[in-house]
């Protein structure tokens, strides 16, 4: 990632203006109107001094007065389009462009995300790239340009008439204009890569604010507010110091380039005013001039300005293209394998080896496993045996290193992750809820879902009865993450959604062990309707929940260990037998008799 974002890359954003191009060619035409409007009252000022206050013409006087009156109309309505204009045009470009990266934001494996660091730099830091850098795209667009595009209109045309009016005296000025550039290159450079790290800086204090109010309740539970807040605010001090330095040299920048300006003009109007004291200029192309004069300093005084509103905005385009520029590591084949019809469900894992990115220890190593249509299978075995990785795998979430996995005998990788998903059903240890209401939250599973679907789904769930005690029912808003619920209730309210969805394969990850007795009871039962006739994988540290299964496979370091039903694998399975006895003491595992 480059300190130094080149200002062309603001060139390939320009593709997004095509669609309006017919607003653009409006937009141009009034900033030519409003830019010539202003350049010919410069020659409305010289003949109101030299033909009406010098000629003492009254006649003419007014004429040239209502010429000038019927040109600040023109310049009016000129401008009042202009800026409606192009300031519809930054908003649209902003809004195409963020609807464009969570487009394919949304395409990204869940690990781009997950991520500390590297590309994706967290959650957090992408949802500023969303906001914060499309605004100052959206600054640009919408009004840096149209500014720097004007004052360009403006300084040639002033020029031009300087040069037209006294040749001699323009080459004063026109002095200036280059001794304008050197603080424009010198602190341009310095701009650009302060613009950079000051984003970085302010991405990093939404990331950070995010995660802790995320968290906030494990912050106060673990009372550790006093050294959050002194962490924020020591990345608030480095953003407002980076700020600080970035606005002290934009603040030389245009110091610079107004003082080497108005020096020019100054001798310019010395120079002048021996000019007219000598006959050799009137009055009126003196004032004509002095404005011209002063319309190009103002231009170039803008232009440097605008520079470094440039420089931002290229590190904003810069960080967004690096998002659109992004490829999933996870996608669908050119012509994707259709799955069967109807689907039976039946998973095969051969020799599946996969290591995340940035770890050396395997979490899957040498994998083979066959699991039956329908059939119920728990996933047993100490943290980090690769129980979690393995549904993962199957989600698609990632590809193997090694190995291939197939559903129905079909490879993984020859179809489409959507179409894969779409037959899959996940019930997380910790769902999901949304902002919306339960209602909304349930369409999750089927957006086309009627509300007699939804009762008869809640109902399925163990849900039904407190989605009505809810002061509105299925319209109740949840708030954000629905923390408004208890585990169990949020719980249900998943597995309602996946009842919605009716998927062939259930992935169930940790879904009851974080309840009470009641809420697990109720949960346990809504899961066997949701598992009925479904292939089912059920990963659990609590045995008691899964020893009725059909198969309990014993994971361990990322391999398949041990695999039997419950009171098999008590005899053959050290593994096992210590998990039984950590759980249910020596003297009290559940008989063979319990088994379902």
């Amino acid at each position: 990632m480059t300190d130094r974002p080149d200002p062309r890359v603001l060139l390939r954003l320009l593709s997004l203006l095509a669609p309006y191009r017919g607003r653009v060619a409006l937009a141009a035409l009034a900033l030519l109107a409003a830019a010539g409007s202003v350049l010919l009252l410069g020659q409305g000022l010289r003949l109101v001094i030299d033909q009406g206050f010098l000629a003492r013409d009254p006649g003419e006087l007014n004429r040239v007065l209502a010429g000038m009156l019927a040109v600040v109309a023109v310049l009016a309505i000129a401008s009042a389009l202009r800026y409606y204009l192009v300031t519809w045009i930054g908003e649209r470009l902003a809004a195409d462009l963020r609807r464009r990266v969570f487009d394919h934001l949304l395409d990204l494996e869940p690990g781009f995300f997950e991520s500390s660091r590297g590309d994706g730099g967290g959650a957090g830091e992408i949802a500023s790239r969303l906001t914060a850098d499309t605004s100052v795209l959206q600054s640009l667009f919408g009004s840096s340009i149209s500014l720097a595009l004007r004052n360009l209109l403006m300084l040639a045309g002033a020029v031009a008439l300087m040069v037209v009016t006294q040749p001699w005296l323009s080459a004063i000025v026109l002095l200036g204009i280059p001794a304008t550039l050197l603080p424009i290159l010198w602190f341009g450079r310095r701009v650009r890569r302060l613009s950079r790290t000051s984003q970085d800086r302010v991405a990093e204090l939404g990331r950070y604010a995010g995660e802790a109010l995320a968290g906030i309740r494990t912050v106060q539970a673990f009372t550790h507010e006093p050294s959050d807040r002194r962490a924020y605010g020591a990345r608030v001090e480095e953003a407002f110091a980076t700020a600080v330095a970035r606005t002290r040299q934009r603040a030389w920048l245009t110091g610079g380039a107004l003082l080497a300006v108005f020096a020019a003009v100054g001798v310019m109007l010395w120079q002048g005013g021996q000019a007219v004291l000598a006959g050799n200029m009137t009055a009126g192309e003196l004032s004509a001039f002095v404005f011209y004069a002063v319309l190009a300093a103002g231009a170039v005084a803008t232009l440097a300005e605008v520079a470094g509103d440039v420089q931002r905005a290229a590190g904003a385009a810069e960080r967004l293209l690096e998002l659109l520029a992004t490829h999933p590591a996870i996608h669908s084949p050119a012509r994707p394998t259709p799955l069967p019809a109807p689907l039976r469900g039946e998973i095969r894992l051969e020799g599946v080896s996969f290591t995340y990115p940035g770890r050396q220890t395997p979490a899957l190593a040498a994998f083979d496993l066959t699991i039956a249509p329908g059939e119920r299978v728990a996933l047993v075995g100490p943290s980090g045996a690769g129980k979690s990785t393995l549904l993962a795998l199957l989600l698609r979430f990632h590809d193997p290193d090694r190995g291939t996995l197939r559903l129905d005998g079909i490879d993984l990788r020859k179809l489409d992750p959507r179409e894969l998903r779409s037959c899959l059903g996940l019930v997380a240890q910790e769902p999901v809820l949304f902002s919306g209401s339960v209602a909304d939250n349930l369409r999750v599973g089927r957006g086309d879902a009627d509300r007699e679907a939804l009762r008869r789904a809640a109902r399925d769930a163990n849900a039904l009865a407190f989605i009505e005690a809810l002061p509105q029912g299925l319209d109740t808003p949840l708030g954000p993450g629905g923390v408004q619920l208890s585990g169990g209730q949020r719980q249900r309210l998943a597995i309602a959604r996946a009842l919605l969805k009716d998927p062939r394969v259930l992935l169930l990850d940790e879904a009851t062990s974080a309840l009470d007795a009641e809420s697990e009871r109720l949960v346990q039962q809504a899961l066997d309707r949701l598992m009925a006739e479904r292939t089912s994988l059920v990963i659990a540290h609590r045995l008691a929940t899964v020893v009725a299964a059909d198969r309990l496979l014993v994971m361990d370091e990322g391999r398949l260990v041990a695999a039997g039903r419950h009171a098999e694998l008590l005899e053959r399975s050290p593994l096992y037998r210590h998990l039984a006895e950590l759980q249910f003491g020596r003297h009290a595992l559940p008989p063979a008799t319990e088994e379902r």
